[in-house]
């Protein structure tokens, strides 16, 4: 059965002397910093009563609804007599209604991106590099529900809503996964430690733990999503960008061809030719920053950034600018790297005066008109405007 004082996973006592005006209660009395030199990618953390609850966030009808849209990812897990099934959204609402009882979920990704609250909830976690955190999935489960024993390759951090989970965790190590199922279900999965979720409180796993979350009730949890890039991911990016820039010509000549004694054989002069072509691509330490920030800022394939529905016209726009503050929205992307930022996938280059201003954008996902404007960054900020990666808004 449960227990309350778990071993594997900590729940932090108060420190002497340490600043209560500094405490993360969200993080169970640790600060970031101590967080991060203690659990972070390390151990597992149990926090309880974590002390918020996102007023806002979805409710079971505005999930549904969430997961019927073509733009938003979403998935269906449903469990009978023992075996798996996966879905993919956007669903029916009939689907729904046609669903049992007990032992399915719906796990809905990006709602960050769609409800203001879930991503003020991401912003909570702004501790971590923006480029690590990927996004909020809200799933809700009714009773029974989960997505059966698996490990995530990221971090993840599961703040528990409305409703009571039972999570079962196993510490990192080589897992065999189950055969002929729609998920990475693992096969040996033996349960070390087994603690029961309540409203508000609040779940660390680094990657590689494995873990079972069962709904004892109707159930919501919030799972903040941590992002690391693949090397196969990266590889494939440098390989789009070498072809973007130009790849080096050459066409293989063999003039002095012989008769073949074994035609099946690649010759020599064919696998020379090969070598030397592909020895001629270069890549520059400013060609990796390129592509990695590229890379990190690209929105998912289903995200779709729309227009203010009202366009302001260049010079009302301009006008409005110098008394608002800068918003991005939420689907946008912006990091930066020496003098160059990164927006969406696209790298743009900044002039000295333009850097910080930028920047505070960037860290603060806002920024005061009047600075961004005072750095010629007018024009710019307007083209991003008409493609909807940012809006003013009135200023406090």
């Amino acid at each position: 059965m449960p227990v309350d004082k778990p071993s594997v996973v900590r729940e932090p006592q108060p420190q002497r002397g340490y600043n209560r005006a500094m405490r993360q209660r969200w993080l169970g009395g640790l600060s970031t910093r101590e967080f991060l030199r203690q659990h972070w990618q390390k151990r597992p953390l149990l926090a309880r009563a974590v002390g918020f609850a996102p007023a806002g966030m979805p409710q079971r009808t505005k999930l549904l609804a969430l997961a019927c849209r073509s733009d938003v990812e979403s998935r269906l897990v449903t469990r009978h007599a023992g075996r798996w099934r996966l879905e993919h959204g956007p669903f029916r609402r009939r689907r729904f209604a046609s669903l049992p009882a007990r032992d399915w979920s719906l796990l809905v990704n990006g709602v960050n991106l769609q409800v203001p609250a879930a991503e003020r909830l991401l912003r909570r976690f702004d501790f971590l590099p923006q480029a690590r955190l990927d996004d909020v999935m809200v799933s809700y489960a009714a009773p029974g529900g989960g997505v059966g024993p698996h490990c995530d390759s990221y971090d993840v951090f599961l703040l528990q809503g409305p409703g009571r989970r039972l999570w079962r965790l196993q510490r990192a190590r080589r897992f065999t996964l189950l055969a002929d199922a729609p998920l990475r279900l693992i096969a040996d999965f033996a349960p070390e430690e087994e603690y029961l979720l309540e409203p508000g409180d609040l779940l660390y796993l680094p990657p590689g733990w494995a873990h079972d979350g069962i709904a004892l009730e109707p159930c919501f949890t919030y799972s903040v999503g941590c992002r690391a890039p693949r090397g196969a991911e990266l590889a494939l990016a440098m390989l789009d960008y070498l072809h973007e820039r130009g790849l080096p010509e050459a066409e293989f000549r063999d003039p002095a061809l012989r008769p073949a004694v074994r035609s099946a054989q690649i010759g020599a002069p064919m696998l020379g030719f090969a070598r030397r072509v592909l020895r001629r691509l270069r890549w520059t330490s400013r060609d990796v920053q390129r592509v990695l920030g590229r890379h990190l800022t690209t929105p998912k394939p289903h995200v779709v950034f729309r227009p203010p529905r009202r366009l302001l016209g260049r010079a009302a726009f301009l006008r409005q600018l110098v008394h608002r503050t800068v918003v991005l929205d939420a689907r946008s992307a912006l990091l930066y790297r020496g003098s160059t930022f990164f927006l969406n996938g696209e790298d743009v280059a900044s002039r000295p005066a333009q850097r910080r201003p930028l920047a505070r954008l960037a860290d603060r996902r806002r920024g005061a008109g009047a600075a961004l404007a005072r750095a010629g960054l007018g024009a710019q900020l307007y083209a991003w405007y008409g493609r909807g990666y940012l809006d003013l808004e009135r200023s406090a």
